[in-house]
């Protein structure tokens, strides 16, 4: 890494700020609604709520909620209003975290010491689908719980049979997406829960993606299974509100059927000089901004404005899964329940494509097995549908017609598709990191 010191003399507020202002050049380009991951935006208004929101409680730290007693109350009333939604009773607990991968690992450390103390199983198993997000697998390696994988049908939902097969004595804990990121289907909540009932075992829902657009959407009529606390046996559930909560990040809810499940996701000690130590979950330090920002904006959207962004977003997949389907050569993948989706071609090569439309300025998420592009869409997408189809349209013609894509991701795409060996993968994206942090 080149090195850089400090600073010897301080500097104007205008020029620092003007000096960050200036390194976004290369960024995302997010607010014209170019970039289909990341970012969940709905308008400036929206986002001066949440700063002016996250501003008021900056410096103030959720790690004591004895010192701020504002911020207690505000996490129990995200929870509160979270555990409605998901139609949880008086009895389900939970606590706000930095995102889904902190809701995700502390579901899995609770039901690791669940597995532990209840059923004395010293080093316990759980069941997820293979398209289920990586945090399941960070999990796993933090907490020494082993993962097993269950295949995906044709339709690319979870194989409940599968998941029955993979069942041990050491099984503690079957996982489902509520939705899963790659095509946006839902698994088979019901089934899965059921299942893990008969078995005596835990079930968790990540609705990290869809918990807060799900309800919605149902009351708008789409045909949206029942994935939360209303299934017999959904015992934990993850929703991040800095998604389609339109929160600030880092913000995200963990919920459990009842407080002594919740326990088993609590640190103590009381040995360290410094005095008591009990925190609620990974972080020490949990920054009362976001806790903040997300009490703002649930009240200040309310059930109404959750319905007309969720209306937003229908109305724009809509258009633009139409629009895609009726492109020579591509198609949607599954049958996809939100405003999240991938599409793919036969034909094509979709990194290619997916290079093509870089080129114009649109960032599309690559994805693997099958090959395809993301799309995740938010209220302010809506304007961007017809522009996005005329740039796809042309840029698939060119391609089908013979025309060179511009150097991007392809290769590499095409690269890592060839190596048989995961572990090699693994050691390219460690090399990958290496490069991308020691880079100033």
């Amino acid at each position: 890494m080149t090195s850089k010191p400090l600073p010897k003399n301080k500097r104007s507020k205008e020029d620092v700020l003007a000096e960050l202002r200036t390194l976004r050049a290369e960024d995302a380009r997010w607010k014209e609604g170019r970039t289909f991951s990341l970012v969940y935006h709905v308008d400036d208004e929206h986002s001066a709520l949440l700063k002016e929101a996250y501003g008021e409680f900056i410096s103030e730290n959720g790690l004591s909620p004895l010192a701020f007693p504002s911020l207690r109350r505000m996490e129990s009333e995200v929870i509160s209003m979270a555990a409605g939604l998901f139609h949880g009773n008086e009895d389900v607990a939970g606590t706000m975290t930095t995102g889904g991968t902190e809701s995700i690992m502390m579901a899995v450390k609770a039901a690791r010491q669940w597995a532990r103390e209840e059923k004395g199983i010293g080093r316990p198993e759980m069941i997820v689908p293979l398209s289920v997000h990586p945090a399941f697998e960070k999990a796993a390696h933090y907490f020494d719980v082993d993962i097993q994988h269950a295949a995906l049908g044709a339709d690319f939902r979870v194989d409940v049979r599968d998941v029955e097969r993979l069942i041990t004595p050491r099984t503690a804990l079957i996982v489902g997406s509520a939705p899963p990121y790659p095509q946006g289907v839902m698994d088979p909540i019901s089934e899965l829960a059921a299942l893990a009932q008969a078995r005596g075992l835990l079930f968790h829902v990540d609705a990290c993606l869809g918990g807060f657009f799900l309800p919605f959407a149902r009351k708008l009529g789409r045909d949206i299974p029942p994935f939360d606390f209303e299934v017999p046996g959904v015992t934990s559930l993850s929703a991040d509100l800095h998604k389609y909560g339109y929160a600030a990040k880092g913000a995200s809810v963990v919920l459990y059927r009842d407080r002594a499940l919740r326990r088993h996701q609590f640190f103590t000690y009381g040995g360290w000089p410094g005095g008591l130590y009990a925190s609620p979950s990974m972080t020490g330090t949990r920054p009362g901004g976001a806790i903040a920002a997300a009490w703002a904006v649930m009240h200040a959207l309310g059930e109404e404005g959750y319905l007309e962004n969720a209306r937003r977003v229908l109305s724009a997949t809509d258009t633009l899964i139409a629009g895609i389907n009726a492109i020579a050569g591509l198609r949607v993948l599954g049958a996809p329940q939100m405003g999240v989706f991938a599409f793919s071609s036969e034909s094509l090569n979709v990194y290619e494509l997916g290079d093509a439309m870089e080129a114009r300025g649109w960032k599309m998420d690559r994805q693997q097995n099958p090959p395809a592009l993301h799309c995740m869409m938010t209220p302010s997408h809506e304007r961007i549908v017809e522009p996005l189809l005329a740039d796809l349209r042309d840029c698939a013609s060119r391609l089908a017609a013979g025309e060179p894509a511009p150097e991007g991701s392809a290769a590499m795409y095409g690269m890592v598709g060839a190596i048989p060996d995961s572990k090699q993968v693994d050691g390219f994206l460690l090399e990958f990191l290496d490069g991308v942090f020691d880079r100033t």
